[in-house]
């Protein structure tokens, strides 16, 4: 794929981003029409997710008919070139009234992660990496936190029923018992972002699916952050760890989660 190719892919999905954005926001202004169902333990769905969901989809078929898109409500098969998407990431804080939800389209060529779109509209931010080309937030260079005290460090923990809870309360005393300051917002990625940005020092969590974190890898890379290697083996359809954290700690953190 020529730079050029990538090029139109990464604008073309800001613009369906921002504009997904606005049909959620849409929504999440009417919270009486948003249908909730649970998909399972803590597993929240709105007609929020399959509509941006189905616009998505619909307009990526349309401007790039050789890619592939894997959905988190339709699923879909990976290729040389695949869109991986979470139409409403936090779909339980946007149930709730919660801003903490974004929009987050990925794209992998060749595996690799490539462009990463997160739209959060409720809270008027809109992230932006390529590989090789850096990240933005609202068009504005962003870097990951250059600290390197552990005892310093603000770390998200993500939490999910697919895991033991013993597992996490582990990993979380072990945090606190290196001084950091632990905390749980409630969208995967998000929290990426935020290590993006600088607003906190790493993200952890134990198993948690493709479309939550293929945006979010690479703008966590591009800032300057460490990533684990999410994308080895069946990471695209059955998910893996991801740990990305300031690249000072990332030792001391993997030891902290157990992800390396």
């Amino acid at each position: 794929m020529t730079p050029a190719e990538l090029m139109l892919r990464r604008y073309a999905a800001q613009g369906l981003a921002a504009e997904a954005g606005r049909i959620a926001l849409d929504y999440f202004g009417r919270r009486e029409s948003l249908g909730v169902t649970m998909k399972g333990t803590q597993d929240w769905l709105t007609v929020a997710d399959g509509a941006v969901e189905d616009f998505l989809r619909a307009r990526l078929s349309a401007l790039f008919p050789g890619d592939t898109v894997i959905g988190e409500e339709g699923g879909g098969e990976a290729s040389d070139a695949v869109w991986i998407l979470d139409p409403i990431d936090g779909t339980a804080n946007f149930a709730h009234g919660d801003r903490n939800w974004c929009i987050s389209m990925g794209f992998l060529l060749d595996r690799q992660p490539t462009i990463g779109i997160v739209s959060a509209p409720s809270l008027g931010e809109l992230y932006v990496a390529q590989r090789d080309e850096g990240a933005t937030l609202n068009g504005q260079h962003i870097v990951v936190s250059g600290a390197d005290d552990i005892s310093r460090a603000c770390i998200e923990l993500g939490w999910s029923p697919r895991i033991p809870s013993q597992r996490y309360l582990d990993m979380i005393s072990r945090g606190y018992a290196a001084g950091c300051s632990i905390k749980r917002a409630g969208s995967g990625t998000l929290g990426l972002c935020n290590v993006a940005n600088g607003r906190t020092e790493g993200y952890a969590e134990l198993h948690i699916n493709a479309w939550d974190v293929a945006a979010g890898i690479v703008i966590v890379s591009e800032a300057g952050g460490w990533v684990s290697d999410f994308f080895a083996g069946d990471g695209i359809s059955k998910g893996n760890p991801i740990l990305c954290c300031a690249p000072a700690l990332a030792s001391q953190l993997s030891d902290i989660t157990g992800i390396t």
